[in-house]
């Protein structure tokens, strides 16, 4: 199959890129490498391009139709929940501009299958033991609107032209395949936690008065390769121009609190800093924990990673990053 990957040069997007290419498909990345690093993806043509600029479209379309695209992974976007709500207007111009400009090109190629990167922030505040793909979708910030109305977009292009597309609604993805590969954004809670011990300052639990067994949020944690693996079983669900669109979850179904993570981390990292509390933050749901069993009944799909295997993945990639020049300043 040839895939074209946009935002391939990012953290996930990188490790999908990766395990396209051990199984033999041609990868082309369209990424405009702001946050993206092209070194995570050594000799993968890059189409180096601004999704959401009003020039997008054609060189997007000439891509799809001279590499002789079968199908579109896309996960350019950004994701910053705070940034989102101080400039909510350019989100929308850059996560659902960015969207429909792609979409114009696939039309325009004759491109109809596609996996879009969405996101558990669709649900917003709904929290309990699972949450499934029927919950009520109601985002409680800009980012995790400009994924719903993404989802949105993706329906109607199916009933439009055909398109045939699966959204993947990630839950909290961490870990490495490899340093280069590492997720060196700063607002996750792993290489935040990372940061705070490299400064030798305590990790920061952001509230513990929350009604769930130690008081901290729960989270279902993900390997960014279960993750990545999700996106190769979901294109090979699509075909072209059969002009539907499934939703999907992609977590384990298990929770883990943050005070149980981030203790974690402190072990693996072999540190005696000792989290502190301080307050909660805003919109903050007690347990967000994903209903996995859809994509495992339709797809075959299922977490294989564990707790253990993400912090000391994670782990073994920011200290060998550390020790590499411009691995660890490089995002």
């Amino acid at each position: 199959m040839r895939i074209l990957v946009t935002g391939g040069a990012g953290y996930i997007g990188a490790h999908v890129v990766r395990l396209l290419l051990g199984r033999g498909d041609d990868v082309v990345v369209a990424d405009d490498l702001v946050f993206g690093d092209a070194d995570r993806i050594p000799g993968i043509r890059v189409l180096r391009v601004d999704l959401a600029s009003v020039d997008a479209v054609a060189p997007l379309a000439t891509c799809l139709r001279e590499e002789r695209i079968d199908a579109v992974l896309h996960f350019a976007a950004r994701k910053q929940v705070a940034e989102s709500v101080e400039r909510p207007a350019w989100y929308f111009q850059q996560n659902i501009g960015g969207l429909a400009n792609l979409l114009m090109a696939m039309e325009e190629a004759g491109v109809t299958r596609l996996v879009f990167s969405s996101s558990a922030a669709v649900y917003g505040s709904v929290s309990g033991a699972t949450i499934s793909e029927d919950a009520v979708t109601q985002p409680v910030n800009p980012y995790g609107r400009t994924k719903l109305v993404g989802e949105q977009l993706v329906h109607d292009a199916g009933r439009s032209f055909g398109v045939s597309a699966v959204s993947l609604r990630y839950f909290n993805v961490a870990g490495s395949a490899t340093p280069e590969l590492a997720d060196r954004a700063t607002t996750n809670l792993v290489p935040m936690v990372f940061q705070r011990i490299d400064a030798g300052l305590p990790p920061q639990i952001f509230g513990d008065d929350f009604d769930t067994p130690d008081g901290t949020c729960v989270r279902d944690f993900v390997h960014v390769l279960d993750v990545a693996q999700a996106h190769l079983v979901a294109v090979d669900s699509t075909e072209a121009g059969r002009g539907d669109h499934e939703v999907f979850n992609v977590g384990t179904g298990e929770g883990t609190s943050v005070r149980r993570m981030i203790e974690k981390i402190v072990e693996v990292a072999g540190s005696s800093l000792v989290p502190e509390v301080v307050e909660r933050r805003a919109g903050d749901a007690g347990v967000v924990v994903a209903s996995a069993g859809k994509i495992r009944e339709r797809l075959g799909w299922r977490a294989t990673y564990g707790l253990d295997e993400i912090v000391g993945s994670a782990w073994e990639a920011h200290t060998a990053g550390r020790a590499v020049p411009g691995i660890a300043s490089s995002r």
